[in-house]
């Protein structure tokens, strides 16, 4: 009898340790698969045509049809970036001095269609310059706030479903994008995301149109 129980423990033994390691495999083979994201873009970008990459975003019902512009078709630093802000599932907080780039602006227009919550803050005097994307967006629909103070509202980052941080020296227009000497960090680390995204929460707030000064108070 003392036998058997020592073979029956040790079947159990042996059996919960293959339960064990199967399930330690599964578990390194998820992280494996889900890493987090470390990426640096450097601009500016070769030239190449990304009509294929924001038709496959607007989703299957949209009518695509072959780009005839000249432009390669591949991989690049803006196409890059356009493939982490189409990753945004539930919401995308954009925080940018000038933004004019008519890709990016679609981009971002995609996402608003798809159901993702989008919110931009951006420099008063900027928007309202010729080729801003900023009057298409709040056409469309998005919410945008905008600064009321002398200095610049200069940040340029934007945050992806609360998890991921895109950020740099660029400033989301084609001239930047082009032909300045730039750079962008894609961090996925809630130890370096949560700052920028209480910066932009705080900076909603005091951005609100409730709050906004039509007049000085000398005028009064």
């Amino acid at each position: 009898m003392w036998a058997v129980d020592a073979q029956r423990r040790a079947g159990l033994a042996l059996a919960a340790a293959a339960v064990l390691a199967l399930a330690l495999a599964a578990w390194r083979r998820r992280r494996r698969q889900r890493r987090s994201v470390r990426e640096v873009l450097f601009f500016p970008s070769r030239p190449s045509c990304t009509e294929e990459l924001l038709a496959e975003a607007a989703g299957p019902g949209a009518a695509a049809q072959p780009c005839p512009c000249p432009l390669p078709r591949g991989d690049c630093s803006l196409s890059r970036l356009l493939r982490r802000l189409l990753s945004a599932r539930r919401s995308l907080e954009i925080c940018l001095f000038a933004f004019s780039s008519p890709q990016l602006g679609r981009a971002v227009q995609l996402l608003h269609r798809r159901g993702v919550r989008v919110r931009v803050v951006t420099d008063a005097q900027y928007m309202g310059l010729r080729g801003s994307q900023i009057g298409r967006l709040r056409h469309a629909g998005i919410q945008v706030r905008h600064d009321q103070e002398n200095g610049y509202m200069h940040h340029k980052f934007a945050i992806v479903d609360g998890r991921m941080l895109i950020t740099g020296s660029l400033n989301w227009t084609t001239e930047a994008i082009q032909n300045n000497r730039e750079n962008v960090l894609v961090v996925e680390d809630a130890e370096y995301v949560k700052p920028f995204l209480d910066e932009f929460e705080r900076i909603w707030e005091e951005y609100n149109p409730i709050n906004y000064r039509f007049f000085s108070k000398d005028n009064k």
